[in-house]
């Protein structure tokens, strides 16, 4: 994705996404700059979790100049503005990903692969739970387990280790 430069491809946008941001950075009396809605604009690409080397790489691989700290302040600034949640799963550096609609996190401990899955009945259950004294914004479910794949392999491992004995 080439970015071009000129901020008013952005900010002219009828995207309701780069709206919200522009209305968050003029209420805090933050600059619109070409570098944060460039970064907004990669990160509305895409889809699932990230990091933040890896929106660096994304960024760089296009061309487009951007230094580390730009980067981090506008991933903050997202972050603020409730566009961008981040997660720091078990074991694993710092991800980011949209703001979606709620749903659970399943995290293989193995290879560190995250599914996201969407339960109507966790979330029905979730909007109707009242807190005392309390006032929920938003939640996270974390599981954590063996992905499929590493299941398979663990179980070909043992298969393996089985027959080996046996011979």
């Amino acid at each position: 994705m080439k970015i071009d430069p000129n901020i008013e491809d952005f900010t002219s946008s009828n995207n309701p996404v780069v709206r919200k941001f522009s209305e968050y950075l003029d209420a805090h009396g933050l600059r619109r700059t070409t570098e944060r809605y460039a970064i907004l604009n990669h990160i509305m690409s895409i889809n699932g979790h990230f990091t933040i080397e890896e929106l660096q790489k994304m960024i760089d691989g296009d061309g487009f100049r951007v230094s580390r700290s730009t980067v981090y302040n506008t991933v903050e600034l997202l972050m603020e503005a409730k566009m961008l949640r981040r997660h720091v799963f078990e074991g694993m550096q710092a991800q980011y990903e949209r703001i979606t609609l709620p749903h659970t996190h399943l995290i293989c401990t193995v290879c560190g692969k995250v599914k996201e899955v969407r339960d109507p009945n966790f979330a029905a259950f979730m909007n109707a739970r009242r807190f005392n004294a309390f006032t929920a914004d938003h939640y996270s479910l974390y599981v954590y387990g063996m992905c499929s794949t590493c299941a398979r392999k663990s179980k070909r491992n043992k298969d393996d280790k089985n027959n080996k004995y046996k011979k």
